[in-house]
């Protein structure tokens, strides 16, 4: 659901941009008073744990895939706050490092997936959990309205920028998201359910939980050359109705379409590009985690 740099044009770019700096500025203050915060230890894994399953593409349906998003992992491993900054450091990542989103769509792909995804969702997950939903089905409804949420918001976005009529977009994106969001919800419960069982079977280790989606990322970056060569959602849809292309702005990727350019393996030089990716997700996060945990008194 990565929006790139050319589906996006106009006012609609600076506008998301302020949009989805506010949101991040927001869980940020919001994780800073928070009184649960994870260890920067797990806040970094579940993060780096994102960043490669959204390499891993599945087949949906008439040659299209899609991929976790992973909104509503963040929120039931992290809390909002720290989901909604673990999905935007994902987001840069891809963006700078990997040409995965365009830079000028950067805002709005953090408002889409981390703001309305981890941050919205997530708050009405807690309150149907806080109701007595069952947890597990509140998290697969939620995981599930997560992406139709972003879906109908890129729908917006690409329609404001003039790139296709509103009318004919937004159709289409429910309609292939919404297989993708039970995908996401699935994926979502299972990865979940892993990591809350890791826990509990290693309570004494209190990194349990890290040390669990920090090997998971990494089995995800190592089968990642098996991932589906299908377009995703929004690409599918794109290619559908012949969506216009503006000059956005984007800069060159060090790890073009997840390639280590200086490994000759294409299968090998995807797990690198992943591994590498993981690593830099997992370096940032650490770093926040830590700055997140810092009170006016010294560390949490």
């Amino acid at each position: 659901m990565h929006i790139p740099a050319s589906m996006l044009n106009g006012s609609v770019c600076s506008v998301t941009l302020v949009a989805g700096a506010a949101g991040v500025v927001a869980a940020a203050l919001a994780a800073r008073t928070a009184q649960e915060k994870p260890s920067p230890a797990r806040f970094a894994a579940v993060t780096a744990l994102i960043f490669a399953l959204q390499m891993l593409n599945y087949p949906v349906q008439d040659g299209t895939s899609g991929h976790m998003v992973g909104a509503m992992l963040a929120v039931a491993l992290l809390g909002v706050p720290f989901a909604v900054i673990s999905l935007s450091s994902v987001l840069a990542v891809q963006a700078f490092f990997f040409g995965d989103g365009g830079v000028n769509a950067l805002g709005a792909n953090i408002l889409n997936m981390a703001c309305i995804g981890a941050g919205l969702l997530g708050f009405v997950f807690h309150r149907a959990v806080k109701v007595g939903v069952p947890h597990t089905a509140a998290l697969a409804v939620a995981s599930f309205l997560s992406v139709l949420a972003g879906a109908a918001v890129c729908s917006i976005q690409v329609a404001m920028s003039g790139a296709v009529e509103f009318g004919r977009v937004m159709p289409a994106m429910l309609s292939v998201h919404a297989v993708i969001g039970l995908g996401e919800a699935l994926l979502t419960v299972a990865v979940v359910t892993v990591l809350h069982r890791a826990e509990k079977q290693w309570s004494s280790h209190e990194h349990a939980c890290a040390v669990g989606a920090a090997a998971l990322a990494i089995v995800a970056a190592s089968v990642s050359p098996f991932a589906s060569g299908f377009p995703d959602g929004l690409e599918w849809v794109a290619e559908k109705l012949s969506f216009a292309a503006f000059n956005g702005l984007d800069i060159p990727a060090i790890f073009p379409d997840y390639q280590a350019t200086f490994i000759n393996n294409p299968g090998l030089s995807t797990v690198i590009a992943g591994c590498i990716g993981s690593g830099i997700v997992f370096a940032c996060t650490f770093a926040i985690g830590r700055m997140l945990r810092t009170t006016r008194t010294g560390i949490v």
